[in-house]
């Protein structure tokens, strides 16, 4: 059974997160609105499932359909060993998840925190004011969170337990999204969180990912994602 994934084309955004999970566990999958006639099954299924997304991403597994990144993820980690067994590391790694999620959330409202109806520059002077706060307090506060669980009580390498999981492979994503968009302000702050670049090198050398990386299946950052470079918001 090949998974079919069903997210934009062109852009990462959320998708990105399922895709990393997909080609971490090696699980065979269809990109299916990145095919020819793609977007009208996408659109179609958002109308004619019998449990509909609100919108992508979704994942059908046979006759089983999943939306919601978190919840894709819950249920790929517990397919393909990317979850802890045990209730409570389950749950832990969700929470990690849905944490990250937040974050995803915020860093979209830094060009967006008007309404996503409108162009970037329609919005640019609260733009402005929104990045510059995320800039100086959330992301501090977010990677503090992260760098914290991979160091205290002791040094750990991954999140969850001694084996990657899928709030890793998220992890990682944000790191390299948070590069892209703010690379002056996260130059100066990787500084202060070595556990993260450590993780985050770490997750880019596993071979699953490192191929991905190397592949045309791997978007590449642009402005219509979540993750957008504009250098007057990176301060």
């Amino acid at each position: 059974m090949a998974y079919e994934l069903y997210y934009w084309p062109g852009i990462q955004g959320r998708g990105e997160f399922v895709r990393l999970a997909l080609e971490e566990a090696g699980a065979d999958y269809v990109d299916v609105a990145r095919r020819q006639g793609g977007m009208e099954l996408l659109t179609g299924a958002l109308e004619t499932e019998e449990y509909p997304s609100f919108a992508p991403p979704f994942l059908k597994a046979g006759e089983l359909t999943v939306g919601q990144v978190a919840n894709i993820l819950m249920y790929l980690g517990e397919q393909h060993g990317l979850a802890p067994r045990t209730d409570p590391g389950r749950l832990w790694a969700h929470q990690l998840q849905l944490t990250i999620a937040d974050l995803v959330t915020e860093v979209h409202d830094t060009h967006h925190p008007i309404a996503t109806s409108l162009y970037y520059e329609d919005q640019k002077p609260e733009a402005l004011r929104r990045a510059a706060d995320f800039v100086e307090t959330r992301i501090p506060k977010f990677l503090g969170y992260f760098a914290r669980l991979l160091t205290n009580p002791e040094p750990r390498d991954f999140l969850v337990g001694d084996k990657l999981t899928y709030a890793d492979l998220s992890l990682f994503q944000v790191i390299e999204g948070l590069r892209h968009a703010f690379p002056k302000a996260m130059k100066r702050m990787e500084r202060e969180y070595p556990a993260l670049t450590s993780l985050r090198d770490r997750v880019a050398a596993r071979p699953n990912i490192a191929a991905y990386l190397a592949s045309d299946r791997r978007i590449p950052f642009n402005q219509n994602g979540i993750f957008r470079y504009y250098p007057e918001l990176d301060q």
